[in-house]
């Protein structure tokens, strides 16, 4: 008996069980996400605070990082990725004969949030301290 899909659409575990896979690692991050590329040079270490947490992946060529404060280092290969945390230090370099290419990825935020959001934090603790004060008869 054939099938009512065209052979596209029948679903076959082993063919279907890579893209799923990739499709989950990709969504993997918040939307909308912002990501910077850049290339690390070799035989050159670069250095890099985060200031948002963020998905580092790796491209082209092997790259070793060092994060501050951690007693390990990370050989990453092309396609894995390590999570950052935010305010956290890193050191990138390689050891390949070509630059190895790099993508940082976190959540997007509009353009002055933090401004926003110290002011509306700094409103509140206004309205608190006129609340406490006693009003003199």
């Amino acid at each position: 008996m054939d099938s009512a899909f065209p052979p596209a659409f029948q679903s076959d575990p082993q063919a279907a069980a890579q893209p799923v896979a990739d499709a989950i690692d990709f969504f993997d991050d918040p939307l909308p996400a912002q990501s910077i590329h850049f290339a690390v040079p070799p035989q050159l270490t670069l250095t890099w605070r985060v200031t948002a947490s963020a998905t580092l992946r790796i491209h082209v060529a092997p790259v070793w990082v060092t994060r501050a404060r951690s007693p390990y280092d990370y050989w990453l290969k092309p396609g894995e990725t390590l999570r950052l945390e935010r305010g956290e230090r890193i050191w990138l370099s390689t050891e390949a004969a070509l630059p190895a290419r790099v993508t940082l990825t976190s959540a997007w935020r509009p353009p002055f949030a933090g401004v926003r959001r110290g002011t509306e934090r700094l409103a509140a603790w206004l309205a608190l301290l006129t609340l406490r004060r006693p009003r003199k008869a």
